[in-house]
């Protein structure tokens, strides 16, 4: 089979080399999937400069998420069958034309949906739905701030929040983003290379503050969004892109120091919290909490109530220009990539 190899960090276009490798074989509990296409994550941008750590070493084989058919099963798998269409999580190992993924996150989907949208599903609206209603549970009427609503996590977690009936405030980086933002239906968009977002919301929300901030940006903003946080609210920290868009050691030491300084006490005095969350690290440890959430994710795209947005798609020849795309931050919604 052909595969994508990470062979050297750095720029997209030196990066990766096609290799002709064997076929893996899939354990009892696993089942080996044909690879229609594959979707792009921030981790793999992260990767490919050499910034994140659970990556395995080069030369290594990046993707986290597939859609495609089953090849095979191993003989504990019983809920699926070879020629099954799936959508999967694949801790590794996704940037190939086969791919290996534990039987509970493998789930079942109908021919309708697109690839783009089934590997969204996967990862962007899996994280979107652990975050807001398993970590955080938000209710209506509840005011919600999503940073980089227009990302693939971002347009997941708007989707959610508005569902809930949560009045939902949105940053984004561009005036395209902005409009993208208004159509869907982020009631307080905020180009925040325009504005200050922090001043922006305290000026919209008053003294009661946010219910819940979620963050994958970290640095300052994670600090400021603790600030904009009343009693009994709730931030999720799930990225760290400003950290991995320092270039010297200088400027990550700047940036960890912006994340701030927190303790206990102060949580308890304030009624507030922070959490951090790796889905990576949930998925390798908990997979059947994650199968759950990407069953019940699957069911609200077949009854409308998520609609997965597709940025862009490109072909495994395309690879280095879609990691490209994806970095410049201009993307929006989720990359696919197809062999």
């Amino acid at each position: 089979m052909k595969a994508a190899y990470l062979v050297k960090y750095g720029p997209a276009e030196t990066a990766f080399e096609i290799r002709e490798v064997e076929k893996p074989k899939p354990g009892p509990s696993q089942v080996l999937i044909k690879v229609e296409a594959f979707g792009l994550n921030f981790a793999d941008i992260a990767a490919r400069y050499g910034k994140y750590r659970g990556a395995p070493p080069l030369p290594s084989l990046l993707g986290y998420d597939v859609v495609g058919q089953v090849e095979k099963c191993g003989a504990n798998v019983k809920n699926l069958t070879i020629g099954d269409r799936v959508t999967a999580l694949t801790l590794f190992g996704g940037y190939a034309e086969f791919a290996i993924a534990e039987n509970g996150v493998a789930n079942k989907i109908p021919e309708s949906i697109s690839a783009g949208v089934a590997v969204a599903l996967a990862t962007q609206y899996c994280t979107a739905y652990f975050l807001s209603d398993r970590i955080t549970n938000i209710q209506e009427n509840e005011k919600v701030l999503i940073h980089a609503a227009a990302g693939g996590v971002g347009t997941a977690l708007v989707q959610m929040a508005l569902h809930k009936k949560c009045i939902v405030y949105g940053t984004c980086s561009s005036p395209e983003k902005m409009e993208y933002l208004q159509i869907n239906g982020v009631h307080h968009p905020i180009n925040h290379r325009k504005k200050d977002f922090a001043e922006t919301i305290r000026s919209l929300v008053g003294d009661k503050g946010l219910d819940v901030v979620f963050n994958p940006i970290g640095g300052k903003s994670l600090k400021q969004g603790y600030r904009l946080l009343g009693a009994g609210g709730r931030l999720v920290s799930y990225g760290v892109s400003s950290l991995n868009s320092q270039k010297t050691i200088f400027g990550k030491l700047k940036d960890l120091w912006q994340f701030g300084i927190y303790h206990p006490v102060q949580f308890l005095s304030n009624s507030k919290g922070v959490i951090g969350v790796n889905m990576l690290k949930i998925a390798e440890e908990k997979p059947k909490k994650i199968a759950r959430v990407m069953q019940e994710v699957i069911q609200l795209q077949q009854e409308g109530i998520l609609r997965p947005h597709v940025g862009g798609e490109y072909s495994i020849n395309q690879l280095a220009e879609a990691h490209t795309f994806l970095e410049s931050r201009k993307s929006m919604g989720k990359i696919v990539v197809r062999w």
